[in-house]
């Protein structure tokens, strides 16, 4: 294999390509450049590989943690690997990824926060140097970054809040389940193992940890707390609020976890109307923030002298940045006036 790839780079002078600085005497470039290639292709497949284990399969089993105890695992097995943990010293201090284990296990991906990474890094390194052999380095370093380095974060981003709004969706009917367990006499441990059991992903699995922290030790408050700001949405706070209450003071829980259900599914009829409302706005907003930056990107292609004859000029530059600065803040504020908080 390391023959082929090194036939594959032995018609292209990398020396040449990288400059003469680089050149050392005795020092096979090609090959160090092949070996580096095919490692982190090697990384970047483990890491791909481990995306898509995630995949839950509901035949064999209604959530992953209880695929995971079917599997043999035990539960502190499974705390240990879906609970998110703190953020490693190692990553803390880094911006954006500071809180990446947390997002990773939050957002149901199982994946080691130092794969998810490298294989980001590596797959950005590997197009950033092979592109500028053959294209403008900084556009396609500038690429490269946008593609596999952002992209990922904003990917991991939006599965986050998609995992989010899918539990929030069925927490009323997960309310529902324990108000009907406690108004025939269940304790309130064993109507949270039945929405665990019964339930599907994302929200068996969420309360199968609350029941594995209790089974191993931990007062429910502190696991109904920890679930709260695991999860951090409004709805859970107001959940884990009322458990920790009715707790300390007693009280109609059955009750309290009805009225609760009946307000979360009215504050998402509300959302889903303001949505519907709202929808023309945000298509404006999506219209007249898009259009300038098509514009340019068209007429680049298109007639490239439109711009490439003034770029040369001293007010080119600082008149392209206050563009950019005007459009920004046109978005900003549109989004702002269509998106409403419930």
């Amino acid at each position: 294999m390391f023959e082929q790839i090194r036939a594959f780079f032995a018609g292209i002078d990398i020396n040449a390509v990288l400059g003469p600085e680089l050149e050392v005497a005795g020092f096979d470039v090609q090959l160090v450049m092949a070996l580096a290639i095919f490692l982190g292709a090697l990384i970047a497949f483990e890491g791909i590989r481990q995306f898509l284990k995630r995949g839950e399969n509901r035949e064999e089993a209604i959530n992953r943690r209880v695929r995971m105890l079917n599997q043999g695992a035990t539960g502190e097995d499974v705390l240990n690997l879906l609970k998110p943990q703190d953020a490693r010293p190692l990553l803390r201090n880094f911006p954006f990824v500071g809180d990446l284990p947390a997002a990773l296990k939050a957002s149901g991906l199982n994946m080691v926060p130092e794969v998810f990474l490298m294989a980001c890094v590596t797959a950005f390194l590997i197009c950033a140097i092979g592109g500028s052999m053959v294209a403008s380095p900084l556009q396609v370093v500038a690429i490269s970054a946008l593609v596999f380095l952002i992209g990922p974060l904003v990917a991991l981003g939006a599965t986050l809040r998609q995992r989010k709004a899918a539990l929030i969706k069925q927490l009323p009917d997960a309310l529902d389940l324990m108000s009907r367990g406690l108004k025939v006499g269940h304790p309130l441990n064993a109507t949270l193992q039945s929405v665990a059991e019964e339930m599907p992903d994302p929200i068996g699995t969420e309360f199968g940890l609350v029941v594995d922290q209790v089974a191993f030790g931990e007062e429910l408050t502190t696991a109904m707390k920890s679930m709260a700001d695991r999860i951090d949405e409004e709805d859970i706070q107001y959940l884990a609020v009322a458990l920790m209450m009715q707790h300390g003071s007693g009280g109609d829980l059955a009750g309290i976890l009805r009225t609760l259900s009946r307000v979360i599914r009215a504050r998402m009829s509300l959302r889903r109307k303001i949505k519907a409302i709202s929808a023309e706005g945000r298509m404006t907003a999506f219209i007249l923030s898009g259009i300038p930056v098509l514009i340019a990107v068209f007429m680049t292609i298109i007639t490239p002298s439109y711009y490439g004859d003034v770029a040369d000029a001293p007010a080119f530059w600082p008149a392209m940045g206050v563009i950019a600065v005007a459009v920004v803040l046109n978005a900003i504020v549109m989004f702002k006036l269509v998106n409403f908080r419930i």
